[in-house]
């Protein structure tokens, strides 16, 4: 009995404390005054991905990151950074992964290419082992096996 009282108030304890582990809403974000310019960051937040969501473009995540990361992009758009150097910073602090559209560079062909390999690589596997099957004729009987498929055929015959 008591150890069933010890794992229900644990539980109670737990649920209590849950509300404050989780992350706090973000700040509602403050678009910027000039619409070109909030425009310009609103087609930015659809090419950067989430870090924690990793699915979603920043401006769809509701992740505390995203927000943040709106925040930064709004911040660089304002002291008149352009785009492809608000990606470089991005790069730069995330890595090629918070991008949707990784650079093209020798670090991240296997991004870029590597669906078109291993689809290359499936179809000509596929290919060898059509050919490996041939043309689906059997090889000519032996005189030995003749006689027992003769034989084997006049037993069904006679019955």
């Amino acid at each position: 009995m008591k150890r069933a009282a010890a794992l229900f108030a644990a539980v109670l304890l737990a649920g209590a404390a849950a509300p404050a582990l989780a992350e706090p809403p973000p700040a509602p974000d403050r678009p910027l005054a000039d619409p070109a310019d909030e425009a310009r960051a609103r087609a930015l937040f659809g090419d950067i991905r989430c870090v924690v969501c990793q699915h979603e473009s920043i401006a769809d995540s509701p992740a505390g990151i995203a927000a943040d990361l709106r925040g930064l992009v709004r911040e660089q758009i304002a002291a008149g950074k352009t785009d492809d150097e608000i990606k470089a910073d991005l790069l730069r602090r995330y890595g090629d992964y918070v991008l949707f559209q990784p650079p093209l560079r020798i670090g991240t062909w296997l991004l870029w290419f590597g669906p078109f390999a291993l689809a290359a690589g499936a179809g000509v596997v596929l290919v060898l082992r059509a050919r490996r099957r041939g043309t689906g004729e059997a090889a000519p009987l032996t005189p030995e096996e003749e006689r027992a498929l003769a034989a084997l055929t006049a037993d069904d015959e006679n019955a």
